[in-house]
């Protein structure tokens, strides 16, 4: 993450609207960019959460958009972010402090 901008959770989805009920492939392009870029992140059933800076975080989703919108005449994105200054790690943080409040892991 760069040091002079700070820290964002991104949680996207980006899907086909034209392309049937399977859409798998298409998360597959997404979710090989993002495991390239090295930023930290957690793939869902629903949407991905990656952490970065937001110059990266919104770059990243610039870059699987591509990847997706390539060969589909309409895609649907969907894009959450948090922003918390001064944090690191903060998607591991979030976790473990409801996890603490729950007293026990959850399901990842």
């Amino acid at each position: 993450m760069s040091t002079q901008e700070p820290g964002v959770i991104c949680d996207f989805s980006i899907y086909p609207l034209d392309k049937g009920a399977s859409l798998s492939s298409y998360v597959a392009r997404s979710l090989t960019i993002i495991e390239a870029s090295g930023l930290p992140y957690r793939f869902g059933p629903m949407s991905t959460a990656v952490e970065g800076s937001y110059t990266e975080c919104m770059e990243l989703m610039g870059r699987c958009f591509d990847a997706v919108a390539g060969d589909c005449d309409r895609v649907a994105v969907n894009c959450r972010l948090d922003f918390r200054r001064g944090r690191v790690d903060s998607m591991s943080c979030k976790i473990a402090s409801v996890e603490k409040r729950v007293g026990k892991p959850l399901k990842k």
